[in-house]
């Protein structure tokens, strides 16, 4: 109803009787911030005393000015929900209406005594649904193999191809830089050691053993993790941003099929090869070193060196690859194909990947480390 009060800017208000009876809390002047803000505790307390009464009815249509700073402190002293009579003008009614969409903030969290042992239940649910959800896609790889090997013309040649060339040939020149640099470092440390004894023709020994059972099935899979298990997961996690996921699915196209298979099988195939690749840069620069550092030839190191490690070592650390290969593709696309439409959830998701996939990578060389310390190795008796 219109307002036939004189225009006030101070914020007023008075208790006045209806002709039903009802009392009815009439706000006159302006709720606004500026002229609240002398007296906003003495306003604020005076309604507050005032709508502890059962039954009042409020009129705010003779308001000259309201904005949210007076709204909200209408709607604080009502204890966030409408009163039971409530007369407002269009424009207000709008106001309190998106104050009803606001959603109050959350109680302070109470302070928890067991929270690390929350906390590890937490991250031990956490692992064993990973652990699930790559069963759950090993799985399905498996029936992707048996249904391609019953129908050849589905294997995805093209994208096995891109895989090895992505994560093969493109990571030749990073795996030999750093594995140069590694036989480089090794030779110089044993070179000294065994220059002292006297021994140095024992170089190839431990370069050989080192390098070719080892250090390069573990620098070329570490490298491998970094880079081509990142970018699994990054490419992934795109598709799923950019909901092509959803679109190979609405086409019906499987994901495993098209997507993590390939990788599998061009990570698996292409990683063997690194490691041999690794393992040659590596002893090149390891014989370079000893040669500069204590003159050992590197005719006569190539001629003893089938001798010094047998060749069962070199199948080893092939065989290491391949696994790895398998194990880092397998929880890249995990990892990929787990990641929410949003770009907080694709770096967190990738960082997880490369994370799990090097500490896979640790364990998966202990367990070959225990499983064939009785091969490859001379004991002397």
């Amino acid at each position: 109803m219109p307002s036939d009060l004189p225009v006030d800017h101070n914020p007023r208000h008075q208790l006045i009787t209806t002709e039903a009876g009802n009392s009815c809390l009439q706000l006159t002047g302006s709720y606004t911030l500026v002229s609240l803000n002398p007296s906003l505790p003495a306003v604020a307390r005076e309604l507050a005393q005032l709508a502890s009464q059962p039954g009042l009815y409020w009129d705010l249509t003779n308001i000259h000015q309201l904005d949210y700073a007076g709204a909200v402190m209408l709607w604080q002293i009502w204890g966030e929900q409408r009163p039971d009579h409530l007369l407002l003008r269009p424009e207000q009614e709008q106001m309190f209406q998106r104050l009803e969409k606001v959603v109050s903030l959350p109680e302070p969290t109470q302070r928890k005594w067991f929270l690390p042992v929350s906390l590890l239940g937490q991250q031990l649910l956490r692992f064993f649904d990973h652990l699930a959800g790559m069963i759950s896609l090993s799985g399905q790889i498996v029936l992707d193999i048996v249904y391609l090997m019953t129908h050849p013309s589905r294997i995805p040649v093209r994208e096995i191809s891109a895989n090895l060339y992505r994560t093969g040939a493109q990571a030749l020149g990073i795996t030999a830089i750093v594995g140069f640099l590694i036989g480089i470092v090794l030779s110089y440390l044993s070179s000294e050691q065994l220059h002292m004894l006297g021994a140095d023709i024992y170089i190839v020994n431990i370069l050989g053993m080192s390098i070719i059972r080892e250090l390069g099935p573990m620098l070329a899979a570490i490298l491998v993790a970094g880079r081509s298990g990142s970018a699994m997961t990054a490419q992934l996690g795109v598709m799923r941003v950019t909901e092509e996921l959803d679109a190979l699915t609405v086409m019906g196209i499987p994901h495993s099929l098209r997507l993590v298979l390939s990788k599998i099988i061009g990570l698996s195939l292409a990683l063997p090869l690194i490691v041999l690749w690794t393992s040659s840069v590596a002893l090149l620069g390891g014989l370079l070193a000893a040669d500069l550092q204590v003159g050992l030839s590197i005719r006569y190191a190539v001629t003893t060196l089938p001798d010094a490690v047998p060749i069962a070592n070199l199948w080893l650390g092939l065989g290491k690859g391949v696994v790895c290969g398998m194990a880092i593709a397998l929880i890249a696309c995990h990892f990929g194909l787990r990641i929410k439409p949003n770009t907080e959830s694709l770096g967190e998701g990738t960082t997880n990947s490369v994370v799990t996939s090097i500490t896979a990578v640790i364990i998966i060389d202990a367990i070959f480390a225990v499983a064939f310390s009785s091969i490859g190795i001379r004991v002397a008796g």
